[in-house]
């Protein structure tokens, strides 16, 4: 049961930090034609997930629980692919396939470099 509580609690914080942060840079950018603000948080997600499990890995810094609740909680509910595939397939709906290719190929780009970027500014701040 406490595991389930920390996963819910986690997802709490990070849906509502998905709201947020996906809100704020999609006002921002001013566009309602592309998703700048699922390909932010998704980006951001990437990046401290690459981060936050290197130290996990290198530095056993984080408890079972404490994974748990950043992990699967907080990052599994602010990091958005469901969003970003359902975004894509209305693109394509739309007759929009070039942003539609344009979104899959930023966001593969942008969340697996944001990933090994995450590691490596981990490991240099963890030296």
């Amino acid at each position: 049961m406490t595991k389930l509580l920390l996963i819910g609690m986690g997802g709490f914080v990070g849906a509502v930090l998905r709201y947020a942060v996906g809100g704020v840079v999609q006002n921002l950018s001013k566009s309602i034609a592309f998703p700048y603000g699922t390909i932010v948080v998704n980006a951001i997600g990437c990046f401290l997930i690459g981060g936050l499990a290197y130290l996990a890995e290198t530095r056993s810094l984080f408890s079972a629980n404490t994974r748990m609740f950043l992990f699967i909680g907080v990052l599994g509910a602010f990091t958005t692919f469901s969003t970003f595939a359902n975004e894509t397939l209305e693109l394509i709906r739309g007759n929009n396939s070039g942003f539609a290719l344009l979104n899959i190929l930023l966001h593969f780009l942008l969340c697996i470099s944001a990933v090994i970027v995450g590691r490596y500014a981990s490991s240099l701040l963890w030296r």
